[in-house]
């Protein structure tokens, strides 16, 4: 009999952290992982409230570092409540701000799988974004060390010894 492989600690951890939030049986279910710098800066991005809810649903999809998440058009569309033309447009949009890239797939002679999107270009636009929460988090911080850290003023008081 094999044993079971293990999670990574940090996976693990998380793990507990989703479930204590919103209870072992909803992050049993599955959960997401997405950057909260994309919805914080959607209008900076100027991506739609129906750009993020594709992009989280393809999230859901992208299991692996080095691999993309695929999924219809159509599947897409059912789960958000629109027209699969609708998805396709929003879709070309992302596409030509740069955001995401379509890798079409081929299971066979006329045959075609579910698109693969790359977010790298996602990655790549909102890391700045990224960095500057970074900075002001760490600047945020060093003020909060140095209002802890700071010496009372000497208070000379007229007439003492």
């Amino acid at each position: 009999m094999s044993a079971t492989p293990k999670k990574p600690a940090a996976v693990a951890t998380t793990d507990r952290r989703v479930a204590a939030k919103w209870s072992k049986t909803v992050a049993e279910s599955g959960w997401t992982s997405f950057p909260n710098v994309i919805f914080e800066r959607q209008q900076a991005l100027q991506l739609t409230p129906l750009d993020i809810n594709i992009l989280l649903h393809l999230a859901g999809n992208w299991w692996n570092a080095g691999s993309n998440p695929y999924r219809t058009k159509k599947s897409l569309a059912l789960a958000i409540g629109v027209h699969p033309r609708t998805i396709q447009k929003r879709i070309e949009e992302m596409e030509r701000w740069g955001y995401i890239k379509r890798i079409y797939r081929k299971a066979g002679v006329g045959d075609n799988l579910p698109n693969e999107y790359d977010f790298s270009g996602l990655i790549e636009k909102v890391t700045p974004f990224a960095k500057e929460k970074l900075a002001e988090r760490a600047k945020a911080q060093a003020e909060k060390t140095a209002t802890i850290t700071r010496k009372r003023p000497l208070t000379v008081i007229a007439g003492g010894k």
